[in-house]
Order: C-alpha cells, then structure tokens, then sequence
C-alpha cells in the first residue's frame, strides 16, 4: 500500500509539471482537467526498461525543468508583453526586470528571490528525479509480460503525442487524438519558431536595405523651418479610451486641454496607430516610429542598427534640422542614439535635475520639459524626441503640477517625491496598480497639453503620442493600439488634413488605426514638396 501511494504521488507530481499553464488566461481550476499523453510516456516508459531506465529519468528530469523555466518565462512575457518568450530577443530584458524588481522590493528582496528560485528549481528537479527513478525500480520488480505491455503501450501514448504535436503545429484537420502533449509542443513551437526567426531577420534586412527617401532633395520642406517636438508619453494606450476604468478621468483631462490649446490659438487632429509592442519595451516602438520598420524583438531592433536604413531624424538632419533627444530614463552611455540620427542626447544626468527620483523614474515630466525649453539646441529648426516617463511603473509617488515658472531645479518637486504609499504597497493589490497608474498617466497628459499651451514666439509641431499599451493586468484591455495627436498652429495641421484625423484630443473610436511603421513615410509625404515613393 506504501508503494501504491508513493507511486500515485510521483504520478501527480509530473502531472502538475506537464500541465502547469504557460499564460497567464491558463491559470484556473479548468487547467487540472488537462490530460497530458506525455504522462503514461514517460511512467510506462520506466516500468518496462526498469533500472536501465536511471539515467534515461535523469535526462527526463533535467529535461522537465528546462520547462518549467520556460514556462515560467513565457507566463512572464505574455503577461507584461502580450506574446511569448523568445530566447535569442528577450535575454537582454532580464537585468532590466531585475532592476525594476529592486525598485520595488531592494536588492536583498531580489537575491533572497533568485536564491529561492534556484533552490525551487534544483529541489523540483531533484523530485523529479527521483519520482521517475521509484517507477524504474519498481519496474524492474514486476515480470516481464507487464513490462512489455507497459513499453507497447508507452509506445502507442508516443504516437499519439506525434500525432497532437502535428496537428497543433501544421494545422492538420485530420484525426484529433484525445488528451494533451502541451509541453511536448510548447517545446516544438519554441524549436520552430526559433527557425522562423532567422528567416524573419533576412526579410527584415532586406527591406531595412530599400529605402525610398534617401534620395528626395525637398524633405520637410513644407514646414517652412517650423520646430517638430514627438513626445512619447509612457504606457498611453487605447485602454486610457475605452476602458471605464480609465476613460471618464482622461476624457476630462483632453477636454479641458484641448480648449487650453484653443485659447492658445492652436489646434489637434487625432487618431491610432497601432503599436508593435505591449506593455514594455519602448525602444522597440520608438525604432518602429523613426525607421518606418516594424520592430517587434531585440533581433530586429538590432537589425535595423545595422541596416542602411535612415531614421525620421536622420533624414531632418539632411534637411538642415538639428536632432536631439531628451531621455530622462536613460543612465547608461546609450550608443544606438548617435546611430538613430541624433545629432545631440540628452540623459538623466544632462537634465540638470537635482530633486528627487519618483521610484525607477529619475525626474518628473514637467521637470524634462521644461528642461527642454532651457536647454533644447537653437539657431536651426529643431526635430526632437521626447520621452515622458511619470506614466512608467511603479506609479507611486505620482508627481504633482507645479507652476511652469517655479520649477527651477527641480527641487520643488522633493515633497510629492517622498510622499504617498510604498511600491510594495501598491503592488500588493491590483486595482490599487490601476488605480495609481491611472493617475500617473493623467498626469503625464496634463503635463504635455499644459506645455503645449505655452506662449512661444513660434509654436513647434508636437507629435504626441503613446508608445505602447501597459500590460494586459493594469489596461484590462486587448490590442495594441495607441493614440497619436498632432498640435500646432493651423497653418501647420493644414499639412494633414487629407489625414481625415478627428479635429480633437479624443480620436474617433471607428478610425482605422495605421500600423506604427507607417507613420514615418506619411509624415514626410505631407511636409515634403516631392514625395518619391514614400507615401
């Protein structure tokens, strides 16, 4: 009787490893329904080889742990990005996780985790092991017409998982066998897909190789000199529309902006252009905008560095515009920004920001653009990228408005720096996550419409826009679309027109959102007086 239950137990325990979910909508009492047909594999498997079996359970327990970490990395990507882990494009996101891990529970918080996880995963491994080991050994205990049954019909359970890893893999409608290989096939998918990349980055490089602009002699020429100021306001997605959650606070905030920039003699058009990303991993969308490329991995991202292909900066710096970008996220040497067209990068520590940091973010939106005004390049038109942070998690403590003119260093904003709740405290409950996420970005958007509003000499031509949506636990909200506004006098929209963009802050919910990619080329068609091919 001992036996039986040891030998049930070790059953149940490869049975909760082959059906543990690897996405986050997986997660429900409804998993443990899953029959995995990997399971009578791998325990006829020992019975009928018996002790011969040891180091094949060995290899099969290492093999089971490689899994779980796949899994668990998969489970992680889908619920911050929207999509599955990929090994060669998201191993550079590790050291930025941790980061952002620190800020919420320190470092010590962050080896104590790492160290448990480590000891998880060898202790599963070790259970593993050795639960594969009692059904060898007791095979090795029964005669040898149960073993050859048991290997006959650990052969047929082989079939059958062929079977139900081809037909998920190469959409065959044919016979649809009973039960699961779910990890059998996450594994599959991840070898194919692994394959497809390569070929996927060939293409990518190839059309990074063709660029239609590189030769036109009358770039942005319709602007006539006018500053052109894209603002990336963080995690600003279509959620911030849609969702009720959301949607009541904004709209209040767009509406009483959008007769700011009236009074103001400025007017908006609107509309949606679809991110490539989700919940993450900016760069990617900001590559996309520039380039005219659809940068959807690090791969790629990486790719179009070395491709021939000119940004929307490179391409103002041929028509007499000085570039920069004020990244206030950005503390490292940042190489890639020269290479993207930018002719000056101006980081955290260029700002000038002596007040305190708001968590992981360094300084607070106002405070960059007001630093832009102080210190942004003169004596040439200017194109700019400015990369608005508040909105970027862990949204606490969420900044206050302070008058544009006593900003100063940016010490006025130490008091709300070191004020409201802990990150662990909001992180502890989700719907204080949305709640102060909420609040951060409307923040962010009462920042940039009140600069916009700013008496100048001559007002610029703002972009501003979302670069992703936040992930899929705070927006509650699928897709990837984002809002995108342009503002500025009505001479310079004028240029846009046969855009057909709503003439407001709230862009019509049935607009057609345009691929990021797109952006680029239809920008430079409307401020160019010849086109080529880029429209």
């Amino acid at each position: 009787m001992r036996q039986i239950m040891a030998l049930a137990s070790s059953a149940l325990l490869i049975d909760l490893v082959l059906i543990q979910p690897n996405h986050p909508s997986a997660m429900s009492w409804q998993a443990l329904r899953l029959v995995p047909l990997e399971l009578p594999v791998l325990l006829l498997g020992c019975l009928a080889i018996g002790r011969r079996a040891v180091p094949l359970a060995a290899l099969a327990s290492l093999m089971l742990t490689f899994m779980i970490v796949l899994k668990l990395a998969d489970f992680a990507i889908f619920s911050a990005f929207d999509r599955g882990f990929d090994p060669l494009a998201d191993m550079h996101l590790l050291p930025a996780g941790v980061q952002l891990l620190s800020g919420t529970v320190g470092r010590t918080g962050v080896v104590f985790a790492g160290l448990l996880l480590l000891l998880l995963l060898a202790s599963g491994a070790a259970l593993l092991f050795l639960a594969l080991r009692l059904w060898a050994r007791t095979g090795s205990q029964l005669p040898q017409t149960p073993r050859v049954i048991s290997g006959v019909v650990a052969l047929m359970f082989v079939g059958l998982c062929v079977a139900e890893i081809r037909t998920a893999l190469n959409g065959w409608t044919g016979w649809q066998p009973p039960g699961s290989a779910f990890t059998s096939r996450l594994a599959a998918e991840h070898l194919r897909d692994f394959a497809r990349s390569h070929a996927e980055l060939a293409a990518f490089k190839r059309a990074a190789d063709n660029d239609p602009w590189q030769e036109n002699s009358a770039l942005l020429s319709r602007l006539e000199g006018r500053d052109v100021v894209i603002v990336f306001v963080e995690s600003y997605g279509r959620a911030a529309f849609d969702n009720p959650l959301y949607g009541a606070r904004h709209a209040d905030t767009l509406s009483s902006g959008m007769a700011a920039l009236e009074t103001a003699g400025l007017v908006a058009r609107s509309g949606w252009l679809q991110s490539p990303v989700i919940g993450g991993q900016s760069w990617l969308a900001h590559g996309t905008f520039a380039t005219g490329l659809e940068v959807q991995d690090q791969r790629r991202y990486n790719a179009m560095l070395a491709s021939p292909r000119q940004s929307l900066f490179s391409l103002a710096t041929k028509a007499g515009y000085a570039t920069a970008a004020f990244a206030p996220a950005i503390v490292m040497p940042w190489p890639e920004g020269s290479v993207l067209g930018f002719q000056s990068i101006y980081a955290a520590a260029d700002l000038g920001y002596q007040g305190q940091p708001f968590n992981w973010v360094t300084m607070p939106d106002q405070y960059t653009l007001s630093a832009f005004d102080r210190i942004a390049p003169r004596g040439a038109p200017l194109m700019a990228e400015v990369a608005l942070i508040s909105s970027h998690a862990p949204w606490t403590p969420v900044p206050k408005m302070v008058a544009w003119d006593q900003i100063g260093d940016g010490r006025v904003f130490d008091a709300a720096a070191v004020t409201g709740p802990s990150p662990r405290e909001v992180w502890a409950d989700p719907d204080r996550i949305r709640d102060h996420y909420a609040r951060a970005l409307d923040y962010s958007l009462q920042t940039v419409l009140s600069w916009a509003a700013l008496p100048r000499a001559k007002a610029p031509l703002l972009v501003v826009l979302g670069d992703h949506q936040a992930a899929g636990f705070v927006s509650q909200y699928g897709g990837k679309d984002v809002p995108i506004h342009l503002i500025g006098p009505p001479e310079a929209i004028a240029l846009f027109d046969t855009w057909q963009w709503s003439p407001v802050l709230t862009p019509d919910a049935e607009l057609a959102p345009w691929p990021m990619q797109a952006f680029r080329d239809r920008f430079l068609a409307a401020t160019s007086a010849t086109t080529g091919d880029g429209s």
